[in-house]
């Protein structure tokens, strides 16, 4: 136990038992502690009610500077703030105690406890893991294209060097990540460490519990980190938005010099979200389609009625996945680079116009087509058949950077993706004729029933017998459209790819370590706030009804290396969007089966989080059917430093206007649809008056103020963030100083705001946090209007710079006289 000089004996256990108690306690121990100016610091195993170590830290209590009770460090995660079910994602908590008082004379209890989160090392390795598979994929991709011309064969074996240069890369990584063992974060020393480049610097978890008299425990969660950028690879040449709009910009001109073909961003992107949807829906498809046959071999109508209706699902939405023009034009380009290629069209007559499918609105209905496939003798389960397509009349007018040597008929695609809903209808309409005449040989006489066999064309027989050819016919028609749109989509992936030679695809590399970053944080902030919202029955809803807010505040500056981070970051954050979450079960409460699980590709991921079994058990059915949550990531940025002065006097801030008019915008949006679809009563209740749509029309007036240093922005972002139930998020370079004067000073206006903290005290309780936290190096300069300036006020640290190197020139020295008043005045402004 620590003890207050012989006067009181407790711990932080003791703290939190009880408040009627505690507020005694604080009362009698404070009057002790005011006389002789002692404050102890005792340092325990969090969770554990044992004599500890304790530290005698001589205070100012004049002026009562610190009020720091008690502080718990590196133990384990068996307390009310992070149970043992989160004792698999949070290791290494510190905990520290405070006592302040509040406007009423009364006094509160507020405990912080920081963690590290085993997220910062398990999201980057499985991520790396994924860029591997999908990249050595997308090697097979390449090969299966088969034979190309010299010219595009050449140009293939080039991107597949590259990808194996990247796999190599990655696999490197991965090895000297699995030999770690020790802390589960990486230091900011280590942020240009590359085998260390996806993991986030400096990712922490940040929870203050308050406890009051007469009022319930509230507690607030913040999660920090650095912010998400290539540190190793630097900024030199800018970050990632500023890389990727001039790769775009010169993109035409690398397409010239390969002699290879332009694709929009658009296109490209629509070749993934294709590719994406092949590998999806193609082994489902054929799955159902197996399943169908199950069914009509047990001879069950239900069963195969809903099967049906599941594979009519997904074959409509894979025949209309591929209803798209570049597929059909890739496919020309596609054979335009095999080693001969002659197009095939018609001049004297009009070409075959092939109508798009129709697909069947439910199971029972059938599709007027055109007559390139018929379903003959549908009872006696014959296959489509196709018809010729008509002579050629006449050649097409060729491409000049196109040889032309052997029949390509661009028609043929039409006629092949048009088979796969054909093939459809006749399997549905087969299904209807056999339970038409199993229903109808239920209903009738013997004598009947026996006509009707004897009439029929096809007796009645086993259902899978005659399902068997026509499921096998749309599986083929699924198959062979499916290849073709493949490498199709591969081809126009490959010119890309060729575009990127230049870069030795080091953009996708630099985008792939920012996302890591970012991905890894925006887990850690999710999981903690699922865990803490298993009770709220409002939050929950909001989370399956419409998804959540992610806010990041950045205090980056636009000055310097800084605004190549702050690209990179704007880039991660906006990543973020192609990301879902999934709420599964675990196997067990063994630490391993509770850590989350990340799959899919680049173009989307989704995060899987198990929950204990008896957590699983809380949540409402569609969260525990899977349902896809959606996570809405906003990034405020406000530099606040002294290079942000330089840059709004003498630089450039339209990035951090730019990204704060988008992100508001984004913000706007889901509050919109969080109001239609979710009601009021489900949000938390704060002190605070105004309500979000207010907020929402301040913070988009301040968006667009010219202002120096608006931190009102990141106020009224954070604020409507917690009233939306989101994710906070803190960052600057290293999440270090800027960050940890953030993180207090919203800390210490919660306590004002929310739980009647004393304004006199707010001061005195804004430097017990910080006294702690601060480590020497840069001061920033906050504005808080009911607190008043809570600046750092130490003298500005000089600038001496080699005064003999600046006399050889009279205009260095003019400059060196200019930056040094700068300086000056933005520490003392």
């Amino acid at each position: 136990m620590s003890t207050f000089l012989g006067s009181a004996t407790f711990s932080v256990a003791d703290l939190l038992k009880s408040r009627d108690q505690q507020i005694s306690l604080n009362l009698r121990s404070s009057d002790d502690l005011a006389a002789v100016g002692t404050v102890v610091v005792s340092r325990m195993k969090m969770g554990e009610i044992e004599d500890g170590e304790a530290d005698h830290i001589t205070a100012d209590i004049q002026g009562q500077k610190c009020a720091l009770v008690c502080e718990s460090l590196h133990g384990t995660t068996n307390d009310k703030d992070y149970g043992p079910r989160m004792s698999a994602l949070f290791k290494n908590p510190v905990c520290k105690v405070y006592r302040f008082q509040t406007v009423d004379s009364k006094w509160m209890l507020v405990r912080e406890q920081m963690a590290e989160s085993t997220l910062s090392f398990t999201i980057p390795k499985q991520l790396i893991t994924l860029h591997i598979q999908e990249d050595s994929r997308r090697i097979q991709e390449l090969k299966d294209l088969g034979e190309l011309s010299p010219h595009w064969d050449n140009l293939r074996r080039e991107v597949i060097t590259r990808y194996d240069q990247v796999i190599r890369s990655y696999q490197e990584n991965l090895e000297e990540l699995d030999k770690l063992t020790g802390p589960s974060f990486k230091p900011s020393c280590s942020k240009a460490q590359k085998y260390l480049e996806f993991i986030p610097i400096n990712l922490h978890t940040q929870r203050m519990r308050v406890t009051c008299p007469r009022k319930t425990d509230a507690f607030y969660d913040i999660i920090t980190v650095g912010a998400p950028a290539a540190h190793f690879q630097g900024f030199k040449s800018g970050g990632l938005q500023r890389l990727l709009g001039r790769y775009e910009n010169e993109k035409k001109s690398y397409s010239t010099a390969y002699q290879c073909i332009y694709y929009s961003p658009e296109q490209t992107a629509r070749a993934r979200d294709v590719l994406g949807t092949l590998s999806e829906l193609q082994p489902l498809i054929g799955s159902l389609a197996d399943r169908l046959l199950q069914a009509a071999q047990q001879r069950c109508a239900h069963a195969l009625r809903d099967t049906l209706k599941s594979l009519a699902e997904k074959t409509e939405q894979f025949v209309h996945a591929l209803k798209d023009e570049l597929v059909k034009s890739a496919l020309l380009a596609l054979h335009a680079a095999r080693p001969g290629y002659v197009s095939k069209t018609q001049t004297q007559t009009p070409p075959l116009q092939t109508r798009a499918p129709q697909m069947p609105s439910h199971p029972g209905q059938t599709v007027t087509e055109p007559d390139a496939v018929v379903c003959n003798n549908v009872a006696g389960a014959q296959t489509p058949t196709k018809e010729e397509p008509p002579p050629p009349a006449g050649p097409l007018e060729r491409q000049d950077s196109i040889p032309h040597h052997k029949e390509y008929d661009e028609e043929e695609w039409d006629r092949v993706w048009a088979n796969v809903a054909k093939s459809l209808n006749c399997v549905i309409a087969l299904v209807d004729k056999l339970q038409e005449q199993d229903n109808n040989n239920q209903e009738s006489t013997p004598d009947q029933a026996l006509a009707d066999v004897i009439t029929s064309h096809n007796p009645t027989g086993e259902w899978r017998e005659q399902l068997s050819p026509l499921v096998a016919s749309l599986k083929e028609c699924v198959t062979e459209v499916g290849d073709r749109a493949q490498k199709s989509m591969t081809f126009v992936l490959l010119q890309e790819a060729v575009c990127s030679i230049p870069q030795g695809l080091f953009l996708q590399q630099r985008r792939d370590v920012v996302f890591s970053q970012a991905l890894s944080a925006l887990a850690c902030g999710f999981v903690m706030r699922l865990y803490a919202g298993l009770e709220d029955k409002g939050f929950l809803q909001q989370l399956h009804l419409v998804g959540l807010v992610a806010q990041f505040e950045s205090l980056l500056s636009t000055y310097s290396e800084e605004i190549g981070m702050l690209e990179d970051m704007e880039t991660g954050i906006s990543d973020l969007h192609r990301v879902t979450f999934r709420i599964t079960e675990a196997k067990s409460d063994d630490p391993a089966d509770l850590q989350p699980v990340v799959s899919g590709r680049r173009d989307h991921y989704t995060v899987e989080v198990p929950l204990p079994q008896q957590s699983f058990q809380m949540i409402p059915p569609e969260l525990r059917e899977g349902k896809p949550l959606q996570v809405y990531p906003v990034l405020f940025n406000v530099g606040i430093n002294e290079q942000q002065t330089i840059a709004e006097r003498f630089g450039d801030i339209s990035l951090q206007e730019r990204i704060n008019q988008r992100n508001f915008e984004i913000l706007d949006g889901y509050f919109k649809t969080l109001s239609d679809k979710v009601p009021s009563e489900c949000l938390p209740c704060f002190q605070t008056q105004m309500d979000v749509k207010e907020l929402l029309e301040t913070l988009g007036q301040n968006v667009v103020t010219k202002k120096r240093k608006n931190v009102e922005i990141l106020w009224l972002a954070g604020t409507i963030c917690r009233r939306l139930n989101g994710i906070r998020f803190t960052s600057c370079k290293s999440a270090k100083d800027r960050t940890s004067m953030s993180v207090t000073l919203e800390q210490c206006a919660l306590l004002r705001d929310e739980h009647q903290l004393n304004k006199d005290y707010f001061i005195r309780a804004l430097d017990c946090m910080r006294s702690s936290r601060l480590t020497q190096g840069e001061a920033a300069q906050w504005d808080d209007p009911e607190a008043g300036s809570v600046a750092n006020h130490k003298p500005a640290s000089r600038h001496f710079y080699p005064i003999a190197l600046l006399l050889v020139s009279s205009h260095l020295l003019v400059v060196w006289l200019i930056l040094s008043l700068v300086f000056l005045l933005a520490k003392y402004q």
